[in-house]
């Protein structure tokens, strides 16, 4: 075991995001029974980029407890335009089909995971 893994636990399994576009946007988000992180995203944005295996490493951390998505912006007009998103990188946080949280361009996995553990699973810091 390396020193990483001994401070910090090993990686979290590889779990792809859900793929959500306007077909299917309903049952996956609005209906989950799970609070949803949604990256919505769009092809060419560098920011996006470096957002994906972040989202990544959330599908596996968050794993049975958090539906992690990702929409691209450019499939699911419709939705994007209903959620009121006006640039990409944006990543929302929703419960029970409604908004809670929004975050709109590029930030590190420290401060996704603190929204998903305050928003959506109600853990606060000690």
């Amino acid at each position: 075991m390396g020193l990483l893994s001994k401070l910090f636990g090993p990686p979290a399994p590889k779990v792809q995001p859900v793929h959500v576009d306007d077909e299917n946007f309903i049952e996956e988000v609005a209906r989950s029974a799970l609070p949803v992180v949604l990256d919505v995203w769009s092809p060419g944005c560098g920011p996006c980029q470096m957002l994906e295996p972040i989202v990544m490493d959330l599908a596996g951390a968050y794993q049975g407890r958090v539906k992690v998505a990702e929409m691209n912006a450019a499939e699911a007009m419709e939705y994007t335009a209903r959620l009121g998103v006006m640039g990409t990188p944006t990543v929302v946080f929703l419960k029970k089909g409604r908004e809670v949280h929004r975050v709109v361009g590029f930030v590190g996995s420290r401060y996704l995971r603190e929204v998903v553990d305050a928003e959506l699973l109600g853990v606060t810091a000690a």
